[in-house]
């Protein structure tokens, strides 16, 4: 994943996003995220990725024994470290392609909106197989192949601004993507959904759930919520290690 988000203005532009604000009950995909954790009391928590720190916090509240979240910005651990600091929890400046995964070490690993960054999803996978123990659970939520294949990450619109329709090109040729992320170009990965599904099947997890994210009805009045059911932007997964 790249360091883009140690850039000063792309880390303001994400300061302002109503999730970075509002922590996980203004995520809209939230509420079906948390219905794939396992219990996680007196468990060993990876967090992948852990941006503010918001599943970390989550854990240690659920009485998780001890917690690491993992992030490759700077920035984004030393907000996690002010926001949702807690005796069990741990920060540490890294990326999940660079973290050594001591073998079965965790019973749980989450990994929420990073995995679109990685060009090798098969290494990711069989690494986190071989961190949890047995028994242990791995979910993840990934962008969508449907919104990572659209043509620049963005709607064909109408004169008025208005979204018509959500394009969809060169499903089929997975790779890196280029498109405007917060007022900055960020270069994603795209994966098949068949990738995505196959490689956790290769590393050896059996699929507990996948889920589309669908914002709660409740929330779907909100500006930034009114296309949201129009295309799927979030690909949800649960896995278990036999």
């Amino acid at each position: 994943m790249g360091n883009v988000y140690d850039d000063p203005t792309f880390f303001d532009h994400y300061a302002q996003m109503g999730r970075s604000r509002g922590g996980l009950s203004a995520a809209g995909e939230w509420s079906q995220l948390r219905a794939l954790f396992p219990p996680l009391a007196e468990k060993a928590v990876l967090d992948l990725g852990c941006g503010y720190g918001w599943h970390c916090a989550y854990a240690a509240q659920q009485g998780a024994s001890r917690v690491l979240g993992l992030d490759l910005s700077e920035k984004m651990i030393a907000e996690a470290r002010r926001r949702n600091a807690a005796s069990n929890v741990e920060y540490r400046v890294c990326g999940l392609e660079e973290y050594d995964y001591p073998a079965e070490t965790w019973d749980a690993a989450v990994c929420n909106l990073v995995l679109h960054y990685v060009a090798d999803l098969d290494s990711v996978y069989r690494r986190v197989f071989e961190t949890l123990r047995p028994g242990g659970v791995f979910v993840f939520n990934i962008e969508h192949p449907v919104f990572t294949a659209g043509v620049g990450q963005d709607w064909v619109r109408d004169g008025a601004g208005r979204a018509l329709y959500w394009p969809v090109d060169d499903y089929f040729f997975p790779g890196p993507r280029t498109t405007n992320f917060l007022g900055c170009r960020v270069e994603k990965q795209h994966h098949t959904l068949t990738q995505i599904l196959s490689g956790v099947l290769r590393a050896g997890f059996a699929l507990e759930a996948v889920e589309e994210a669908m914002p709660p009805e409740e929330m779907r009045g909100l500006p930034e919520m009114a296309d949201e059911m129009r295309r799927p932007m979030m690909l949800l997964v649960r896995a278990k290690k036999p």
